[in-house]
């Protein structure tokens, strides 16, 4: 069974940075996809960024475009987010996923994700 655990949550004032970090533990294979999601109170899921299983590309959604980057060290089974710049709208419950299937052209999309963290929180204030 695969297990995922998200560390580096923690509150910042806007403009600050920090750096998330995602461990997968279990079945390890350096084969899975792994993404970034984050949900804010009364809000829906949405998709922060995305890496393939080598690293060789990364996705970001409009709003991480220019300020966050994601990351993977392979040979740590560890995922990161480093996130710049943050603003208060970035204040959310933070999630790693991992798929071993390739999401394709839905690499933001959590019904393309079937392995979730249990989250960590980010609160950014102005």
């Amino acid at each position: 069974q695969v297990q995922l655990v998200e560390s580096g949550g923690n509150s910042v004032q806007a403009g600050g940075s920090l750096r998330l970090s995602c461990v997968v533990s279990g079945y390890t294979d350096s084969r899975a996809y792994m993404a970034w999601f984050r949900q804010a109170p009364g809000k829906e899921r949405e998709g922060v960024a995305a890496i393939s299983p080598s690293g060789a590309w990364s996705y970001y959604s409009d709003s991480a475009k220019g300020r966050f980057t994601i990351s993977r060290d392979n040979s740590r089974n560890t995922a990161y987010l480093q996130m710049n710049s943050l603003r208060p709208e970035d204040t959310a419950t933070y999630y790693c996923a991992a798929t071993y299937l390739n999401p394709d052209w839905a690499r933001l999309s959590p019904e393309k994700y079937n392995y979730w963290g249990q989250g960590t929180q980010v609160t950014v204030s102005s």
